[in-house]
């Protein structure tokens, strides 16, 4: 399965489980089946169907969805070994940690809004007929130091657009990392047929505006007054790369 596919099911059955795991990130085996409440012999053959189809994984006994985002690369950045690959479940407090660690230094509200996402699913992917939710995740010997995330758009009058943030760790700032992630992204957007990335930021936060226009993103439009930032508002720079 991949992240343009719509997920599609034969049978409620089938759609409970592999919603399930949706919502969840992980889950169990044997805790699946008692929660989803099936005769064993048929919870069987759907998740052997599920799994044959590729919709989900299952490693050691533990289902998970079986999206295929990327490999996994790594990168010698001045005199760190950075690895650069799709996001698991178990990057999740090391992502929220992340993030929040970019948005007490500077005004990123798009990414405040995704980390505060993450915490309300409590899962890391999504990919149901509403919504696809993507990262890829930096680390730096097994810790996330930073991220890119995309935001993959199923309404289909803007299904060729998506949105992509991006964030460094402050102390791992200045090695190219950032630059890595957002190429990831941007490579990743290309090969499956996007034709545009956007992000928006707060006019104030000179930092992400330098770094976006140096790599290419230009300025579509500026939203006046868009938010109110220490009681004072702030106007939203509206970014996009054209692929």
């Amino acid at each position: 399965m991949d992240a343009l596919e719509r997920p599609t099911f034969d049978s409620d059955a089938s759609r409970r489980l592999y919603e399930y795991v949706e919502r969840h990130g992980t889950v169990e085996r044997h805790k699946l089946r008692e929660i989803v409440s099936l005769p064993v012999e048929e919870f069987q053959t759907r998740l052997e169907e599920l799994k044959q189809d590729g919709y989900l994984a299952e490693d050691g006994g533990t289902l998970r969805l079986a999206l295929e985002f990327g490999a996994v690369e790594k990168h010698e950045l001045d005199e760190f070994t950075v690895t650069v690959r799709p996001a698991r479940q178990d990057d999740f407090d090391g992502l929220i940690e992340t993030i929040r660690d970019v948005t007490a230094e500077d005004t990123y509200v798009v990414a405040e809004t995704v980390a505060e996402q993450l915490l309300y699913d409590d899962t890391v992917t999504r990919h149901n007929a509403i919504e696809t939710r993507q990262f890829f995740v930096a680390t730096v010997d097994g810790a996330v130091v930073g991220w890119t995330h995309l935001d993959l758009h199923r309404v289909e009058p803007v299904r060729e657009v998506a949105q992509q943030t991006v964030g460094v760790r402050e102390a791992y700032r200045g090695h190219g990392i950032g630059s890595t992630l957002l190429q990831r992204g941007i490579e990743w957007a290309e090969a499956n047929g996007y034709r545009k990335l956007y992000n928006s930021v707060p006019v104030v936060n000179d930092t992400a505006l330098e770094f976006l226009t140096v790599h290419g993103w230009d300025t579509e439009a500026i939203r006046k007054d868009h938010y109110t930032i220490d009681g004072e508002y702030v106007d939203e720079v509206m970014m996009a790369y054209e692929l």
